[in-house]
């Protein structure tokens, strides 16, 4: 008898099995797999990948913490992009620039054609511009800042060209 106190009757059932059409009506908390693909919305996991100017930013920040320009040894900072080619000697006490040379400008620009963007042969030439501007500037000696691109290539071509027309780093 107890254990027909803990398990009712089919007579005391409300409701008879031939009522429901699929298991799934009958058991409404284990549902199929397309009811359970359509009812959950999963979330979308994407991974944060940064872009490479991002990338680039990033080294450049980490890079100034330690390379910093003075009135005595400023601050020669490259930024290439796939056009042209920058180059400024900072002084960043005074946050002034005191010289700077690029593919921008006509001196340079005249020299070398440069249609498919700069070369290494251009960043020479730039690396050269800014060498005399700094000399007549009497600028000597400067802290080579490569604003986060590798120093290989059109970066490395700049900085020797550089050096190899007066200034000391």
């Amino acid at each position: 008898m107890a254990s027909s106190s803990l398990f009712p009757s089919s007579s005391s059932l409300s409701f008879s099995l031939s009522s429901f059409s699929n298991s799934r009506d009958l058991f409404p908390c284990v549902p199929n797999s397309v009811a359970l693909r359509k009812a959950i919305s999963y979330p979308i996991i994407e991974a944060k990948e940064r872009t490479r100017r991002e990338n680039r930013i990033a080294l450049h920040a980490r890079v100034r913490k330690k390379v910093n320009g003075t009135t005595e040894r400023p601050r020669l900072c490259v930024y290439r992009s796939n056009k042209h080619m920058y180059v400024q000697v900072i002084d960043d006490t005074k946050m002034h620039t005191l010289a700077s040379a690029s593919t921008v400008q006509k001196p340079v620009s005249e020299e070398v054609d440069y249609s498919s963007g700069p070369t290494i042969e251009v960043a020479k030439k730039v690396g050269e511009a800014i060498a005399k501007s700094c000399l007549e500037k009497g600028i000597t000696k400067v802290v080579f800042d490569r604003g986060g691109f590798r120093y290989h290539g059109r970066v490395e071509a700049l900085a020797n060209a550089a050096r190899e027309h007066g200034l000391v780093f």
